[in-house]
């Protein structure tokens, strides 16, 4: 597959924390684009995807000098109060163009320098831990979220094959812990697992975060029905995983494993 890339000059790099967000102050992309290009990413029927013409996964914006304007509109949001930052909310801070073109370590540089009041980093990417070194300096004021959606390499090769292989986050997410980095696993959006996933992840994190297309595609799930995703889970003979009710089975899995209060449910395991 070919990828196009484009340097593009941003005015902003901040938005304000809106909708799923609003727990946020802003939200930040480091990129405009993500070629891991999931199936089932709720980007593709938005507007920044919805006008492209052209296929979701297979373009990035690269937005150059991002640091430099970051800096100042930071420190001009900083003046007027608390700034707690989601980053990324639709693109992945750590896709492969990262290994090249470290905008979003360029960003976190900006920010141990002069911390935001928290941090939020969700990525499915283990290239996070290039940044250990960073993110061990922002402290609590962090928390790393690593998509791990199920334990099944095959569910993920038919749902996202672009994205790393489970194994590799799993990886990571030890990584992390190791180091003292806050993390949490989040499952989301909540694919077809093996009834093992939760003793798999105990070891590896503290918090768990269930998330799934009715609650957390910001449109009841409207956006993901129009991707016609029901059509990949009828492929493997798993309908019965593309239910709102779905999340319930794999709750329960978990809490015979982690306690209620490091079980998470949608938007609440994404907030501050």
């Amino acid at each position: 597959m070919t990828i196009e890339y484009l340097y593009t000059q941003p005015k902003t790099l901040l938005n304000k924390g809106t909708g799923f967000l609003t727990g946020y102050s802003h939200s930040l992309n480091p990129y405009t684009g993500c070629t891991f290009g999931c199936s089932y990413c709720y980007v593709r029927k938005m507007p920044v995807s919805l006008f492209r013409g052209a296929e979701w996964g297979t373009w990035v914006d690269i937005k150059k000098n991002a640091a430099e304007v970051f800096r100042k509109q930071f420190s001009r949001e900083k003046s007027k109060g608390p700034v707690t930052i989601f980053m990324s909310s639709s693109t992945d801070p750590y896709q492969p163009i990262e290994y090249k073109e470290q905008i979003t370590r360029s960003l976190l540089e900006v920010m141990v320098d002069d911390p935001p009041d928290f941090l939020f980093v969700q990525t499915r990417s283990p290239l996070v831990q290039r940044d250990i070194d960073l993110l061990l300096r922002l402290g609590e004021k962090v928390r790393v979220s690593m998509t791990v959606e199920t334990d099944r390499e095959d569910i993920r090769k038919h749902f996202s094959p672009n994205a790393p292989p489970i194994m590799a986050r799993l990886k990571t997410l030890q990584l992390l812990a190791d180091a003292g980095v806050p993390t949490q696993a989040t499952i989301a959006p909540m694919l077809p697992s093996s009834e093992q996933f939760a003793e798999i992840l105990r070891p590896l994190v503290e918090r768990i975060c269930i998330d799934d297309y009715f609650m957390g595609d910001g449109s009841s799930g409207k956006r993901t029905r129009q991707l016609g995703i029901n059509a990949l889970y009828e492929q493997l003979g798993l309908e019965e995983w593309y239910h709102p009710a779905a999340y319930r089975v794999v709750y329960e899995r978990f809490k015979q494993v982690f306690s209620e209060d490091r079980i998470y449910v949608s938007q609440e395991g994404f907030e501050p």
